[in-house]
């Protein structure tokens, strides 16, 4: 096996993330469908992974994040897309105005593409409307703005019109969700790989995470979040800052010619 070997420096500088956010984040909106909203496959609503993201949040900051559930069953991301007749409205494009831009988040979670990969929206389509409710929301408030790949699921054939999808269009959306989080600058969380395809992740119904899967899902998203915003990392370093452990680590550190140093 060859060894390709990089200096301390260079090693860091490949591996060190994006920090998108130094201050606490005040508001979260999470825009979606379905497995936003939450439903009866869950005991209750605090079992939604929104819910769980927005509690994980919570326990790294000093001041909890305003959070607001704007998910919708059935929801479809624009008028275009081929399931929009049978789908619960109003879509993503005609709401995300009220629902996300109005709120002025600082974090903002956008979970679309299960349901118009269902009905096979082309992906052009799909890639517009995604790039226009990203854009302007950038625009209006610049929030961290995270997007997820599309989750795992089992009941391929269905519930017409949502019947016609299928792994290989749920790996080309992905990519295109992940192209599009590339060309302007957003957060993927890849909940489809954080399932890992188990379906004892998924309610009977075929399409929904049941508790377990919204544990999975969630713990992704916050991965991706914490990741990336430093400020999540804020409290735990200022809970233990004038702890004897903490002084006498640094000091040690120190010592050795290896000091501590704050590089967020």
């Amino acid at each position: 096996m060859k060894h390709v070997w990089l200096d301390k420096e260079s090693t860091q500088m490949a591996t060190r993330p994006k920090d998108y956010r130094k201050e606490p984040f005040k508001r979260l909106v999470i825009l979606g469908e379905s497995t936003v909203e939450g439903g009866p496959w869950l005991a209750d609503r605090s079992e939604r992974y929104a819910d769980v993201v927005a509690k994980l949040i919570n326990l790294c900051q000093a001041t909890p994040v305003e959070y607001f559930n704007k998910g919708i069953g059935a929801n479809a991301i624009s008028p275009r897309s081929p399931g929009y007749a049978d789908s619960r409205k109003p879509s993503a494009m005609e709401r995300y105005q009220e629902d996300v831009i109005a709120l002025k988040p600082d974090l903002f979670l956008l979970c679309y593409g299960l349901n118009d990969m269902r009905a096979a929206m082309p992906l052009p389509d799909f890639h517009e409307d995604m790039a226009k409710i990203v854009r302007d929301v950038k625009a209006a408030c610049n929030p961290m703005t995270v997007v997820t790949t599309i989750y795992y699921m089992t009941g391929w054939r269905s519930y017409p019109p949502y019947d016609k999808g299928s792994v290989e269009l749920t790996l080309a959306y992905n990519d295109c969700i992940r192209g599009l989080a590339a060309e302007y600058d957003c957060v993927v969380a890849d909940v489809w790989s954080a399932e890992g395809g188990a379906d004892w992740l998924i309610d009977p119904d075929g399409v929904h995470a049941n508790n377990v899967g919204n544990l999975v899902i969630a713990h992704r998203i916050f991965e991706a979040i914490a990741q990336h915003a430093s400020c999540l990392g804020v409290k735990a370093f200022q809970d233990l800052a004038d702890t004897k452990w903490r002084n006498d680590t640094t000091a040690s550190r120190g010592s050795v010619g290896d000091p501590f140093q704050k590089t967020w």
